[in-house]
């Protein structure tokens, strides 16, 4: 089962986290479960980037980006190479260190 290395975020993970998660799971889904309140404002349907992560290591273990999630990333806070949408990034075998940006572009924060 692989790790999701969480760095440490003001909000979510004041002192990071590591959590397991079963490979095909979506690193969104694995932090939901996992009490990491991580926003994801149209319901992980790939319609927003709240759930926007940096995938510090283990990127290329993850599934490829489709043309929606790409697009959608070009408006997400804090842009950078190796960014994904949590709800879209499959876990495969390997583990993976993810920062969660500071910032959203969700003016409203969800309830969920």
């Amino acid at each position: 089962m692989p790790t999701i290395k969480i760095l440490p975020h003001v909000e979510y993970a004041p002192e990071g986290k590591t959590i397991s998660a079963p490979a095909g799971t979506s690193i969104c889904e694995a932090l939901l479960d996992n009490g990491i309140n991580i926003e994801h404002a149209c319901d992980m349907s790939c319609a927003c980037t709240t759930c926007h992560v940096v995938v510090r290591e283990g990127f290329a273990s993850l599934n490829d980006q489709e043309e929606t999630e790409e697009d959608l990333l070009d408006r997400a806070w804090g842009l950078e190479p190796n960014s994904r949408l949590s709800c879209q990034a499959i876990l495969a075998r390997a583990d993976v260190t993810i920062e969660i940006p500071r910032y959203t572009i969700n003016h409203a924060k969800e309830n969920h």
